[in-house]
């Protein structure tokens, strides 16, 4: 893997920004959400390096009273897209999760999103409902679950 996957730290923040107001038109997260989920034990947020450079992050939230995590953002640098960052960021996502005792992930993605559809759908997601009007913009969601390796039977060793 070129990339090296590391937990974010508050220095990261002004770069995830960036990141993030480039990769979303809206429901963008906010500087305070995202010092927030940075560090926070009920959360997963995860940087991939590429060089000297943050090309994109992953931020996964953890409820104690559920063994699914949810992936809440993945966003890659506009200039570093197609060179499988985001799969690299997804797959670390996830063995976070697991490792952290959850059996699945779950996720909204736009519907006109084809391409993080395409990656979710490539990576063993699959679409088990849609919410309507969603996003800001009216743009309706459509809900992933992938069980994740080693949990199929509900219990991690």
């Amino acid at each position: 893997m070129p990339f090296e996957i590391r937990p974010a730290e508050p220095g990261d923040i002004e770069a995830l920004l960036a990141i993030e107001n480039a990769a979303f038109a809206g429901d963008r997260l906010s500087r305070r959400s995202m010092r927030a989920l940075i560090g926070r034990p009920s959360a997963i947020a995860l940087v991939a390096i590429d060089g000297a450079d943050i090309a994109g992050y992953a931020i996964a939230l953890l409820n104690r009273l559920h063994r699914v995590a949810r992936l809440y953002s993945i966003a890659v640098s506009p200039v570093r897209t197609g060179r499988g960052v985001a799969g690299a960021l997804l797959h670390a996502v996830e063995a976070e999760a697991g490792n952290r005792r959850r059996r699945a992930m779950r996720l909204e993605v736009r519907e006109d999103n084809r391409g993080a559809i395409a990656l979710y759908e490539r990576n063993g997601y699959r679409r088990f409902a849609r919410r309507d009007n969603y996003y800001h913009d009216g743009m309706s969601a459509l809900r992933y679950e992938k069980q994740l390796r080693g949990t199929e039977d509900g219990e991690r060793p």
